[in-house]
């Protein structure tokens, strides 16, 4: 017998004792709507106590399929009016691009801080700031060194504090996602690369990228490292063509050594980059590419860690690696299909029919309902562990 059917036990079996010493005086008959509600009471308290509290991530995703599809993407904007529309329309997240008014950032009543007002309700504000070559809207975020002379000439601990005040005057600005750090090795052999990496060692880029994500999420900002599995050895630039990394097995002991250190710290996100890697599933770009997700989910590779955070894609609209390849509705389906938790496209012509292309995948089965719920939960997660 159970603590709580014996303790119902014992107060029926006290009634009827009560209910017998009393008979040498009056009759007395127990109220039976009473003892029910006691005993309901006691049930239901219990019942209560036991059960989880809600999760609040879990209860902010969206319930309609079409508004949680269009949660898993992050559109570029072009200035207050554009990013209204396209928050209007669902999005997750907007991305500030180099081309965006500087009103989103510093202009009161035209601001990230009167879309939220509007909105009323949760979204992300990305942007790419690197420091060096890559530091968009520096006019009014201001300039800061590149990766490779923050390496060259600070501590780990200093780059960790050079991040977090930076992340404080994004997060001033409304910023609350910023697509950095880099840490892909660089080979001295690939300018896109190039100065933006922190170092030519695999365990130095890892360390520093992980001192700089530190300082931007203490900022609340999320972090986000790229380019899985690695950019620093491509053949190319996958901004302007295809690239193809070395085989898998090459990567592994060289750009894949900084994940084993950065992904310690557990909530900095991921971009997968759209470099092809032989060995790794189909000859796919691996933004498109499930064995590049499913690498990064299980950490199946020497001193993987396993990853349970937010991936993003590296933009699908303004890279011809993809954008030769695939139309956008069709490359967003893919990647989200692939296991992309965020589809960064900076430029879109018609954003319904990108949600529509993803919305119609789920419902025909090409992209499981459970798998969009998941990405959906991860996206809210985020927002909330850095304070939005």
């Amino acid at each position: 017998m159970n603590k709580q059917v014996k303790s119902v036990v014992v107060i029926m079996a006290a009634t009827c004792l009560l209910g017998l010493v009393g008979c040498a005086t009056s009759p007395t008959v127990p109220d039976p709507a009473a003892s029910t509600s006691s005993v309901a009471s006691s049930v239901t308290s219990s019942v209560t106590s036991t059960l989880p509290p809600p999760d609040p991530a879990r209860e902010r995703v969206p319930q309609d399929q079409r508004a949680k599809v269009a949660s898993l993407m992050v559109v570029g904007v072009t200035d207050f009016d554009d990013a209204l529309a396209k928050l209007q329309q669902g999005a997750g997240g907007i991305f500030i691009s180099s081309w965006a008014n500087t009103e989103l950032l510093a202009t009161p009543g035209r601001d990230i801080a009167e879309l939220r007002r509007v909105m009323g309700r949760p979204f992300s504000v990305s942007i790419d700031f690197e420091g060096g070559r890559v530091q968009r809207h520096a006019e009014v975020l201001g300039s800061h060194a590149s990766p490779r002379e923050l390496a060259d000439t600070q501590s780990v601990d200093q780059v960790e504090e050079h991040a977090y005040h930076l992340g404080r005057t994004l997060r001033e600005h409304g910023v609350t996602v910023d697509f950095a750090p880099v840490i892909d090795v660089d080979t001295a052999a690939l300018d896109v690369v190039g100065d933006r990496a922190f170092s030519t060692d695999p365990t130095q880029a890892g360390e520093y990228g992980a001192a700089f994500a530190r300082g931007l999420e203490a900022a609340g900002v999320t972090p986000v490292y790229k380019h899985f599995p690695g950019h620093g050895q491509a053949s190319g630039d996958t901004h302007h063509e295809l690239a193809t990394t070395p085989p898998l097995d090459q990567l592994v002991g060289h750009d894949l050594v900084p994940y084993t250190i950065a992904l310690r710290e557990k909530n900095a996100a991921v971009m997968v980059g759209h470099m092809v890697v032989p060995g790794l599933g189909d000859a796919l770009p691996a933004s498109l590419n499930p064995a590049a997700y499913q690498l990064l989910r299980s950490g199946d590779y020497p001193g993987g860690i396993p990853y349970r955070g937010l991936i993003y894609t590296d933009d699908l609209s303004g890279m011809r690696a993809i954008t030769d390849q695939h139309p956008l509705p069709l490359a967003v389906a893919m990647a989200i299909a692939a296991g992309a938790d965020q589809a960064l496209f900076s430029s879109v012509s018609d954003f319904e029919e990108v949600i529509s292309a993803v919305d119609a995948a789920v419902t025909t089965g090409q992209i499981p309902p459970q798998q969009i719920e998941d990405s959906a939960y991860l996206v809210q997660k985020q927002l909330l562990t850095s304070g939005v």
